[in-house]
């Protein structure tokens, strides 16, 4: 016969197993997502997580002001660019960055950082940052779900688009 602490020490192993088994990513509260673009012989792609409104007040409030946002949910908003680009007219070299900015009332930054791999803005460290720019949000439709989308321009540039509530944020990206 089975004793009981042996079947007990069987369910916490049980348990402990379910715990730790790898989650699917498509059921969280703000799933990923990924947008992708080719343009000028350059892959543009955006990785990120996208949190809904739920009925909260989000900038200044749920997304503070004046302080690094990871750009998104759960794992670091990444953005990608396979050959070297402008941003805002200024140089960025190919890679793989973390996606982060500082909104505020005004004017943003939207910071690539050479740090990817962070969990959010947690880590943030001013000195891994690749490039800085500002940008000006405008004033958007409503838009549950946090959104990227890559907007072609022309064949050599493209603006990289935030939607969020009643934001949008627009940065221009510019291929050789």
């Amino acid at each position: 016969m089975i004793s009981r602490s042996y079947l007990l020490a069987i369910a916490c192993v049980a348990l402990t197993i379910v715990e730790i088994a790898p989650q699917d990513k498509g059921s969280r509260p703000s799933p990923p997502v990924t947008v992708t673009l080719a343009i000028g012989g350059n892959d543009i792609v955006v990785n990120y997580s996208s949190p809904s409104v739920k009925g909260r007040e989000i900038w200044g409030k749920l997304v503070p002001y004046n302080e690094v946002w990871r750009t998104g949910a759960n794992e670091n908003t990444t953005i990608s660019f396979s050959k070297p680009v402008k941003v805002e007219g200024q140089a960025l070299p190919a890679g793989t960055y973390g996606l982060h900015t500082i909104p505020a009332a005004g004017e943003w930054t939207v910071i690539f950082s050479k740090d990817y791999k962070a969990w959010g803005s947690y880590s943030y460290k001013q000195d891994n940052d690749a490039l800085r720019v500002k940008v000006k949000p405008q004033s958007g439709d409503f838009q549950e779900r946090l959104t990227f989308a890559i907007e072609k321009q022309n064949d050599k540039n493209a603006n990289v688009v935030l939607t969020w509530e009643k934001l949008k944020l627009s940065f221009k990206v510019e291929t050789n």
